[in-house]
């Protein structure tokens, strides 16, 4: 009998499992035969009256697991509700099941009776605070509402489903899958220290936990504890390399700025598992960050083969390509990037980046403000919007600054200052900045006075606002806003090196040499110190201590071979000396690699040409560089040198009148009555050389 009643178990199972769609009559009919046999199967053979409460609940529970069995199968509603009817026939009979109630609560929950699974649920408990699998059921129902509630809701969610998770953990301490559950919840709700307690305890009953290790890893780098997660990874990996463990490791390299053995984890990890491919995206963003362009590319490459529909891949190939100047390339990049993310804001940033390294800036401003028309349009509520539009709002104002449309710059600049506290103070900065830029000195200090007075605190803008000081020639106050932000920490750096730029700006030369030397001191990477040497060669070079100077330049170059301003100053610097002039114009090419519209690197360029008496060159080459820096005293000043070397006075004459023009509007910082004396000089001379042609013919008798 035993044997037969399994057998018919099977069959109706079968029955129902070959069920895709509406029964047919006669599928309806064998269902009711079986329904019958297996009831009459279920009873005692010798009771033959009424069967009894606990085979009939028996009966009711094995279809109610059968109706569920194939509600999962097809998701048809009506198999639902006949499982729910089901298990409460067999509840109703055996009201003292835990098993029989759990599937209810269950069934309830699978059929989104939320409130009714809750319910039943909580009975359960009322009777037994210890029952286990209800704590466990109840803890997976809190759980999957998570995602369906406000952030207010899912606080009190998270809540609840803390309180089961912690009872079934304080009840079976070996139910791991629980206890990493409720260190999830306490880190949703930022109890990390909690979190980090159970995770540790979890390790030190079994140190090999791979998923307790992955989860205690992330709650240390969301702390910013690098440190400490490399340490516990660098443990574990050692004994056992497990492939997400080593990606893990290399994300905490990473923080610790330690690319080197960033790229060697990465690595491992997909040798371990090639198939898993955020390991090789892992080993590709860590080679872009060392700009090991070359591999990183080979690695995009790679995965754009297995992956022909990612943008994102094509977003970092198009990146790398504009970094090995393959602008092209990078275009193309673009365009299947764009095909597979129609509309992605992250596309069109770096379309208009693009077409800024191709000295394209009417298309770069349409492709943003298309950019921010489209997203001006989207909902309010959509969180990414503020983020999006303040990046938008900050690279197209930056563009319209480079474009010297200062007063379209200002008006972007304010426009991000609307969306925020965090953006207004970004946004203030950048107003200062443009207005430096602008040479209006007097409008930048107000509104550095403006944005200090709001935001008294902000180390940014008192920074911002004491370096415009120092361009007022206010050193010693610059020099006392920028002191009282030191900390005796690693961030000093930073601010030793404003002090010394101030001191550079105000001719305190060996005030600033002695700033810079303080920030070189403080312990770091050499590639942290590029900016030290750099300003302390600007330095040296100012004061006409011309070897000291090409010592800092190399030292910098040394590091970073693709310091672009390093590269142009040391350049300049050899061809207004007149010494070295081809390694001058090499320097400065590389310079123009990087940044290829640039006006004062073409102003260098040009200037090394006139040095090397390529007059055709250096007029092509100036008269770039006045289209891009129209306003620059110098470049007007170089442009006119050529032109009276190769006879124009006239032409010359009008470029050293426009450069005393810009002289005078010149910020006080920047004032070098040196050459404004040489230029007016010139001026004088060849205003008389043109008077002395045209006096014989102006004294002819009428």
């Amino acid at each position: 009998m035993n044997l037969l009643r399994i057998s018919l178990a099977g069959l109706l199972t079968g029955l129902f499992g070959a069920l895709g769609g509406a029964q047919t009559p006669v599928d309806a009919e064998v269902q009711k035969k079986a329904q019958t046999q297996f009831r009459a199967e279920a009873q005692p053979s010798e009771a033959p009256s009424a069967p009894s409460p606990r085979a009939e609940a028996y009966y009711n529970y094995a279809m109610g697991h059968l109706f569920e069995q194939q509600y999962e199968s097809t998701n048809q509603a009506e198999f639902a509700t006949q499982a729910i009817d089901a298990y409460k026939k067999a509840y109703a009979l055996d009201p003292k099941s835990g098993v029989i109630g759990e599937r209810l609560a269950e069934m309830y929950w699978k059929a989104q009776r939320v409130h009714e699974a809750v319910t039943e649920a909580q009975d359960l408990l009322k009777r037994d605070p210890n029952d286990l699998q209800t704590r466990r059921l109840l803890g997976r129902i809190y759980l999957r509402s998570l995602g369906d509630l406000t952030s207010a809701a899912q606080s009190e969610m998270a809540a609840r489903a803390i309180e089961q998770y912690k009872e079934v953990y304080r009840l079976d301490p070996t139910d791991s899958e629980s206890a990493l559950w409720l260190a999830r919840l306490y880190r949703l709700r930022n109890e990390h220290d909690k979190a980090e307690e159970i995770l540790r305890s979890l390790l030190k009953q079994d140190p090999e936990n791979e998923a307790a290790v992955e989860q205690l890893t992330q709650l240390l780098l969301d702390e910013g504890k690098s440190a400490d997660a490399v340490l516990l990874l660098e443990s574990i990996t050692s004994r056992a390399p497990s492939p997400s463990l080593l990606d893990l490791l290399g994300d905490a390299y990473t923080q610790t700025h330690d690319l080197a053995k960033a790229e060697a984890a990465y690595r491992k990890a997909a040798e371990l598992d090639p198939s898993e491919l955020s390991h090789t995206r892992g080993l590709g963003q860590t080679l872009l960050g060392e700009e090991k362009f070359a591999d990183a590319l080979t690695v995009y490459q790679k995965l754009a083969d297995l992956m022909p529909g990612d943008s994102d891949v094509y977003l970092r190939l198009a990146q790398i390509y504009r970094e090995l100047h393959q602008l092209d390339h990078a275009e193309e990049s673009l365009l299947k990037a764009r095909q597979y993310a129609p509309g992605s804001l992250e596309v069109m940033y770096n379309e208009a980046m693009l077409y800024e390294a191709q000295g394209r800036y009417d298309d770069a401003v349409r492709v943003l403000s298309d950019a921010v028309t489209g997203l001006k349009q989207q909902s309010t509520a959509l969180p990414s919007r503020r983020r999006s539009l303040a990046t938008l709002y900050q690279q197209l104002g930056q563009l319209y600054r480079d474009m010297q449309n200062f007063q379209a710059a200002i008006y972007t600049f304010e426009e991000l200052g609307r969306l925020g506290e965090e953006e207004d103070r970004r946004s203030r900065m950048l107003i200062m900045d443009t207005y430096r830029a602008a040479k209006d000195l007097s409008k930048a200090l107000q509104a550095g006075k403006d944005a200090v007075a709001k935001y008294p605190s902000d180390p940014g803008l008192r920074t911002s606002n004491a370096l415009l000081l120092g361009e007022n020639g206010q050193t010693d106050e610059a020099v006392k806003v920028l002191r009282s932000q030191l900390t005796r920490s690693e961030a000093d750096r930073d601010i030793y090196l404003n002090i010394a730029q101030v001191y550079e700006r105000g001719r305190r030369y060996k005030e600033a040499e002695e700033a810079a030397q303080t920030a070189e001191a403080i312990p770091g990477q050499p590639r942290e110190n590029e900016m030290v040497w750099f300003l302390l060669g600007a330095i040296y070079e100012r004061q006409k201590f011309y070897d000291r100077a090409e010592t800092e330049f190399k030292k910098a170059l040394d590091v970073n071979p693709r310091n672009a301003p390093v590269l142009n100053y040391y350049g300049y610097m050899l061809g207004d000396l007149g010494i070295r002039l081809d390694e001058a114009e090499g320097l400065v090419h590389r310079a123009l690699e990087e940044e290829p519209h640039s006006g004062a690197y073409l102003d260098s360029l040009g200037w090394i040409y006139f040095r090397e008496n390529k007059l055709t060159e250096a007029e092509a080459t100036l008269r770039q560089a006045v289209g891009r820096e129209s306003h620059d005293a110098t470049i007007r000043s170089h442009l006119a040198d050529v032109y009276a070397k190769s006879g124009r006075s006239d032409l010359a004459a009008i470029e050293w009148e426009k450069s005393l023009t810009e002289w005078h509007h010149s910020l006080p910082a920047d004032m070098e009555n040196d050459k404004i004396a040489e230029i007016e000089k010139k001026l004088s001379q060849v205003k008389h050389r043109v008077a002395q042609k045209s006096s014989p013919q102006d004294a002819k008798p009428q």
